[in-house]
């Protein structure tokens, strides 16, 4: 079956911040594949690249050596299959919950009529019905997090493509949240790249979790099938047997790198 998302031997260098006269490599070496339907995580210590893989299959960052192909097709500007959800806040705050999810839509010349019947959808499937006349300020993080999801959502990307988007949200919102996401992926099982810190929240949601090393040239030195049934509660999840196997498991791997990362934020500082 071909990918929905491939990198091959990607690698990134960038001119180093701290000292123009260098180049620092983010990533290297980076092979990464997401199959259709597929949902997986990648996890890795702090500064290791994980966001820029994610602007490499974004087609927001050319690779410097490397290539990239969705649904076997080369990777030639922006990822027009793909939908962003951003870390940080998205919204536009002179625009209300409505007005952010057709937004979208009204770009790609859809009707009026039928971009605002599209996004009403959605905004019901994320639980804001009753919200669209609400402006960002007027929301809670969660309900801007929900009308973020219904943003990217709503375009029927054949790829997700997820950077933290739960990480700034309180422990119960944020696990009410990747339920409403494993359960709106279920019902279209799109193709996703999660991005994430936490790797409870990478085994609950993913069937496989990638693991990255510390940087520079972070590098995969870990691929892991995720081999819980579905569907799947993120919080009761949690307490299975499985689960704990796993997370030994990918820690093993992940620990001493998350060590050096942290090490390596200390003598910058």
């Amino acid at each position: 079956m071909t990918a929905a998302l491939e990198l091959k031997g990607v690698a990134c260098t960038f001119v180093s911040k701290h000292d123009p006269g260098q180049r620092y490599t983010a990533v290297q070496d980076v092979s990464l594949t997401v199959g259709a339907g597929e949902f997986v995580s990648v996890v890795g210590p702090t500064g290791c690249g994980k966001s820029t893989l994610l602007n490499v299959g974004a087609g927001l960052l050319e690779p410097s050596t490397g290539s990239v192909s969705v649904f076997g097709q080369p990777l030639k500007g922006l990822n027009r299959q793909a939908g962003y959800m951003f870390q940080a806040e998205s919204l536009m705050p002179w625009r209300t919950a409505l007005g952010n999810v057709l937004a979208g839509l009204e770009f790609q010349g859809v009707s009026p009529a039928q971009a605002r019947s599209r996004a009403d959808d959605w905004l019901r499937r994320v639980g804001l019905g009753g919200f669209g006349d609400r402006y960002p300020h007027q929301m809670s993080g969660g309900m801007r997090k929900r009308v973020s999801l219904a943003q990217t959502l709503v375009l029927d990307p054949d790829i997700i493509l997820m950077d933290e988007p739960f990480s700034a949200l309180d422990i119960q919102t944020r696990q009410l949240m990747e339920n409403e996401l494993l359960t709106l992926w279920a019902a279209k099982k799109k193709a996703v790249l999660f991005i994430t810190h936490d790797l409870d929240e990478a085994i609950a949601m993913s069937d496989r979790v990638v693991v990255l090393s510390a940087g520079p040239g972070s590098h995969p030195i870990g691929d892991f099938v995720i081999d819980i049934p579905r569907p799947r509660d993120v919080a009761e999840v949690k307490m299975t047997a499985r689960f704990i196997e796993l997370h030994k498991a990918i820690w093993s791997v992940l620990r001493d790198e998350v060590l050096k990362g942290y090490q390596q934020q200390l003598q910058v500082a």
